[in-house]
Protein backbone atom coordinates (compact mmCIF):
# COMPACT_ATOMS: atom_id res chain seq x y z
CA UNK A 1 0.00 0.00 0.00
CA UNK A 2 1.00 3.27 -0.65
CA UNK A 3 1.09 5.96 2.22
CA UNK A 4 1.03 9.86 2.46
CA UNK A 5 2.34 12.05 5.04
CA UNK A 6 -0.45 13.81 6.84
CA UNK A 7 0.80 16.81 4.71
CA UNK A 8 -0.15 14.77 1.16
CA UNK A 9 -2.67 14.01 2.87
CA UNK A 10 -4.53 17.02 3.87
CA UNK A 11 -3.90 19.12 0.67
CA UNK A 12 -5.45 16.15 -1.21
CA UNK A 13 -8.50 16.14 0.43
CA UNK A 14 -8.93 19.73 0.39
CA UNK A 15 -11.29 21.83 -1.67
CA UNK A 16 -8.51 23.72 -3.16
CA UNK A 17 -7.15 20.51 -4.48
CA UNK A 18 -10.73 19.26 -5.78
CA UNK A 19 -11.29 22.30 -7.33
CA UNK A 20 -7.55 22.61 -8.99
CA UNK A 21 -8.45 19.21 -10.11
CA UNK A 22 -12.06 20.24 -12.20
CA UNK A 23 -10.76 23.56 -13.44
CA UNK A 24 -7.32 22.51 -14.03
CA UNK A 25 -5.61 19.35 -13.62
CA UNK A 26 -8.49 16.96 -15.30
CA UNK A 27 -9.54 19.51 -18.27
CA UNK A 28 -6.24 19.25 -19.30
CA UNK A 29 -5.04 15.94 -18.57
CA UNK A 30 -7.80 14.90 -20.53
CA UNK A 31 -7.71 17.38 -23.52
CA UNK A 32 -8.29 15.40 -26.58
CA UNK A 33 -9.46 12.07 -24.98
CA UNK A 34 -12.46 11.03 -25.19
CA UNK A 35 -14.02 8.36 -22.61
CA UNK A 36 -15.53 5.53 -23.92
CA UNK A 37 -18.55 3.60 -22.68
CA UNK A 38 -16.68 1.72 -19.94
CA UNK A 39 -13.82 3.72 -18.06
CA UNK A 40 -11.66 2.88 -15.14
CA UNK A 41 -9.81 4.44 -12.93
CA UNK A 42 -6.74 3.32 -11.37
CA UNK A 43 -5.44 5.19 -7.59
CA UNK A 44 -8.52 7.32 -6.90
CA UNK A 45 -7.54 8.27 -3.74
CA UNK A 46 -9.80 10.68 -2.07
CA UNK A 47 -12.13 11.01 -5.03
CA UNK A 48 -12.03 14.57 -6.34
CA UNK A 49 -10.38 13.29 -9.53
CA UNK A 50 -13.82 10.65 -9.43
CA UNK A 51 -15.95 13.14 -8.60
CA UNK A 52 -15.52 14.71 -12.06
CA UNK A 53 -15.28 11.95 -14.25
CA UNK A 54 -18.97 10.47 -12.87
CA UNK A 55 -20.21 13.77 -14.30
CA UNK A 56 -17.87 13.55 -17.24
CA UNK A 57 -17.95 9.78 -18.36
CA UNK A 58 -21.04 8.91 -20.83
CA UNK A 59 -20.46 5.29 -19.49
CA UNK A 60 -20.22 3.15 -16.81
CA UNK A 61 -17.50 3.98 -14.74
CA UNK A 62 -15.16 2.14 -12.33
CA UNK A 63 -12.46 3.22 -9.86
CA UNK A 64 -9.50 0.49 -8.27
CA UNK A 65 -8.65 1.60 -5.43
CA UNK A 66 -5.57 0.14 -3.29
CA UNK A 67 -6.21 1.65 -0.14
CA UNK A 68 -9.47 -0.28 1.90
CA UNK A 69 -9.94 2.52 3.50
CA UNK A 70 -9.97 5.02 0.33
CA UNK A 71 -12.28 2.66 -1.78
CA UNK A 72 -14.84 2.34 1.43
CA UNK A 73 -15.42 5.86 1.44
CA UNK A 74 -15.09 5.76 -1.72
CA UNK A 75 -18.03 3.17 -1.62
CA UNK A 76 -19.93 5.95 0.88
CA UNK A 77 -20.12 8.66 -1.54
CA UNK A 78 -20.59 6.93 -4.90
CA UNK A 79 -23.03 4.01 -4.10
CA UNK A 80 -24.26 2.52 -7.40
CA UNK A 81 -23.41 5.56 -9.46
CA UNK A 82 -19.56 4.11 -10.09
CA UNK A 83 -18.31 0.80 -9.01
CA UNK A 84 -15.55 1.21 -6.81
CA UNK A 85 -13.09 -2.12 -6.44
CA UNK A 86 -10.52 -2.46 -3.79
CA UNK A 87 -7.88 -3.80 -5.30
CA UNK A 88 -4.07 -3.40 -6.99
CA UNK A 89 -3.56 -1.69 -9.99
CA UNK A 90 -0.86 -4.09 -10.74
CA UNK A 91 -2.61 -7.35 -10.88
CA UNK A 92 -6.95 -5.92 -11.64
CA UNK A 93 -9.47 -8.51 -10.54
CA UNK A 94 -11.10 -7.42 -14.18
CA UNK A 95 -11.50 -9.45 -17.64
CA UNK A 96 -9.26 -8.46 -20.30
CA UNK A 97 -10.50 -6.15 -23.10
CA UNK A 98 -13.70 -4.75 -20.83
CA UNK A 99 -12.82 -1.01 -20.70
CA UNK A 100 -12.74 1.60 -23.69
CA UNK A 101 -10.40 4.25 -21.52
CA UNK A 102 -8.08 3.74 -18.55
CA UNK A 103 -7.20 6.78 -16.48
CA UNK A 104 -4.92 7.86 -13.71
CA UNK A 105 -4.40 10.77 -12.52
CA UNK A 106 -1.46 11.80 -9.85
CA UNK A 107 -0.90 8.95 -8.47
CA UNK A 108 2.10 6.76 -10.18
CA UNK A 109 4.69 8.25 -8.29
CA UNK A 110 2.86 6.60 -5.33
CA UNK A 111 3.43 2.58 -7.11
CA UNK A 112 6.36 1.58 -5.24
CA UNK A 113 9.10 0.74 -7.53
CA UNK A 114 9.80 0.89 -11.78
CA UNK A 115 9.02 -2.55 -12.02
CA UNK A 116 5.35 -2.28 -10.69
CA UNK A 117 4.67 0.92 -12.38
CA UNK A 118 5.47 -1.29 -15.14
CA UNK A 119 3.23 -4.27 -14.24
CA UNK A 120 0.33 -1.45 -13.34
CA UNK A 121 0.86 -0.28 -17.86
CA UNK A 122 0.93 -4.22 -18.78
CA UNK A 123 -2.27 -4.24 -16.70
CA UNK A 124 -3.97 -1.40 -18.08
CA UNK A 125 -3.52 -2.67 -21.44
CA UNK A 126 -4.90 -5.87 -20.68
CA UNK A 127 -8.10 -4.28 -19.36
CA UNK A 128 -8.29 -1.94 -22.22
CA UNK A 129 -10.17 -3.21 -25.53
CA UNK A 130 -8.57 -3.08 -29.25
CA UNK A 131 -7.90 0.61 -29.87
CA UNK A 132 -8.92 1.79 -26.06
CA UNK A 133 -6.63 4.52 -24.72
CA UNK A 134 -4.70 4.66 -21.52
CA UNK A 135 -4.26 8.67 -20.49
CA UNK A 136 -3.42 10.29 -17.41
CA UNK A 137 -0.99 12.42 -15.80
CA UNK A 138 1.87 13.05 -13.28
CA UNK A 139 3.73 15.19 -11.10
CA UNK A 140 7.72 15.76 -12.28
CA UNK A 141 10.29 15.01 -9.89
CA UNK A 142 11.47 18.11 -8.07
CA UNK A 143 12.90 19.29 -5.10
CA UNK A 144 9.24 21.14 -4.34
CA UNK A 145 7.22 17.71 -5.19
CA UNK A 146 10.59 15.42 -3.14
CA UNK A 147 9.70 17.78 -0.21
CA UNK A 148 5.89 17.19 -0.46
CA UNK A 149 6.36 13.34 -0.09
CA UNK A 150 8.77 13.06 2.90
CA UNK A 151 7.76 9.71 4.42
CA UNK A 152 5.56 8.81 1.50
CA UNK A 153 5.79 6.26 -1.22
CA UNK A 154 7.38 8.34 -3.56
CA UNK A 155 8.94 6.87 -7.25
CA UNK A 156 8.41 9.76 -9.82
CA UNK A 157 8.06 8.26 -13.22
CA UNK A 158 11.01 9.93 -15.87
CA UNK A 159 8.44 11.51 -18.29
CA UNK A 160 11.06 10.96 -20.66
CA UNK A 161 10.93 7.04 -19.86
CA UNK A 162 7.22 6.73 -20.05
CA UNK A 163 7.26 6.03 -24.29
CA UNK A 164 9.63 3.11 -24.10
CA UNK A 165 8.04 1.70 -20.94
CA UNK A 166 4.23 1.96 -22.29
CA UNK A 167 5.68 0.18 -26.26
CA UNK A 168 7.20 -2.52 -23.61
CA UNK A 169 4.05 -3.24 -21.65
CA UNK A 170 2.29 -3.35 -25.38
CA UNK A 171 0.63 -0.22 -26.36
CA UNK A 172 1.34 1.56 -29.68
CA UNK A 173 3.39 4.90 -29.55
CA UNK A 174 3.03 6.93 -26.02
CA UNK A 175 2.18 10.56 -26.28
CA UNK A 176 4.04 12.92 -23.65
CA UNK A 177 3.00 16.24 -23.06
CA UNK A 178 5.23 18.26 -20.26
CA UNK A 179 3.53 21.07 -18.58
CA UNK A 180 4.42 23.15 -15.35
CA UNK A 181 5.52 20.49 -12.96
CA UNK A 182 3.64 17.79 -14.56
CA UNK A 183 3.13 15.67 -17.29
CA UNK A 184 0.45 14.08 -19.66
CA UNK A 185 0.46 10.97 -21.16
CA UNK A 186 -1.73 8.58 -23.45
CA UNK A 187 -0.93 5.52 -25.47
CA UNK A 188 -3.87 3.55 -27.68
CA UNK A 189 -3.79 -0.36 -27.27
CA UNK A 190 -3.21 -1.66 -30.73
Amino acid sequence: MASMNRLHQWICSSGRWARGVEQKLLPWALDGVELGTGTLEIGPGYGATTRVLARRAPGRLSVLEVDAEFAGKLQDVYGGRVEVVHGDGTSMPFPDGGFDTVVCFTMLHHVPSPEQQDRLFAEARRVLRPGGVFAGCDGRASTAFRLLHLGDTYVPVPPETLPRRLRAAGFGPAEVTLGKGRFRFRAVRE
